[in-house]
């Protein structure tokens, strides 16, 4: 049955695309194709991060970047003092998005709506001017890296190494996010986004799986921060900014929201469109903005969820006509 579906070939064709995309880049000489696919797979693991709340939560966080900032800047201040060594970073990245999303997440997810976006929005601020403040690390410029991670057998300063450390990183957040959301806790997570007063009604603690998903989402766009430092070669207070949260939204939004794949659709779909409209005009956001928008009232459940729409019409159409033989069959 899956053979058959247009969202399954969709899917295949991306991932073998991505797997084959640095041979092209070799092949034809374009090192900057090899870079921006990279950032789009950054991009695509933050999104991701941001749709196991956002999609299947329900807890729309406008200061999701505050995470991916704070991975960059772990890197840049470790390398600042020496500390190349990948595992260190990973480890002190994967520890501060922890505390700091279970901080900000246990204040935030007690309350909802506008106030929850609002507060997500100030706590990202707050750090945002809190880098701006550091002058022994950049300041308001930023914060130039030399050296990139160091993990032993690999380097994340070799290009190649970087983007398939990369592609690695989102298949395993696709593929994690796919078996998070069928079990028990995204049920529950799925139930709260509902209606979360029934799964408290229903014994559930309903806090405290809505403040792991944050906290988990926290690290895994820690991750992507890491890897967007050792891309540029640079932290930013900029990679902090609201504007990086909305666009982390409107990929989500975009690909499909409370799916797994839709993520990485909407980041290839945002960042593509954008490289493509700069080229043809300075004003390309007058023409995204209206597209966007197209997509977001046409398609209910994104970009991705077209296919997924097509693939269950699809299939109840098999269904009817499988009942209808049989009927006549019958008679």
């Amino acid at each position: 049955m899956m053979r058959n579906k247009f969202s399954s070939w969709f899917v295949a064709i991306v991932t073998l695309l991505l797997l084959v995309a640095p041979v092209y880049a070799g092949f034809a000489g374009e090192p900057f194709a090899l870079t921006f696919v990279s950032r789009i797979l950054i991009f695509a693991l933050a999104a991701i991060s941001l749709n196991l709340i956002l999609g299947y939560g329900g807890m729309v966080s406008f200061g999701h970047a505050l995470y991916m900032g704070l991975g960059a800047y772990v890197v840049g201040v470790l390398a600042q003092h020496d500390v190349t060594n990948g595992w260190v970073q990973l480890g002190v990245t994967l520890a501060a998005c922890a505390v700091i999303g279970l901080i900000t997440g246990a204040v935030s997810l007690r309350t909802s709506g506008i106030a929850f976006i609002m507060i997500t929005l100030a706590f990202a601020q707050m750090f945002y001017y809190l880098f701006v403040s550091l002058k022994q690390y950049g300041g308001d410029d930023g914060l130039p890296i030399s050296a990139r991670s160091e993990f032993g057998l690999f380097s994340l300063g070799s290009p190649v190494v970087l983007y398939y450390v990369a592609l690695a990183l989102v298949l395993v957040a696709l593929v994690g996010t796919k078996r998070l959301v069928d079990a028990r806790f995204g049920m529950v997570l799925r139930g709260c986004r509902i209606n979360e007063r029934r799964m408290k009604a229903m014994g559930f603690p309903t806090l405290r799986y809505k403040l792991s998903a944050y906290v988990l989402s926290s690290m895994l766009c820690g991750l992507a921060g890491l890897l967007y430092a050792n891309l540029t070669g640079f932290a930013s207070p900029a990679y902090l900014a609201w504007t990086v949260s909305g666009e982390l939204i409107i990929m989500v939004v975009l690909g499909g929201m409370g799916t797994v794949f839709g993520p990485l659709v909407g980041a290839i779909t945002l960042l593509v469109s954008e490289e493509i409209l700069k080229a043809m005009t300075d004003h390309w956001p007058m023409i995204l903005g209206p597209l966007i928008v197209l997509v977001v009232l046409t398609a209910r459940r994104g970009l991705y969820g077209y296919l997924l729409d097509w693939d269950a019409w699809r299939e109840r159409r098999g269904l009817a006509a499988a009942e209808l033989l049989s009927t006549k069959e019958r008679s």
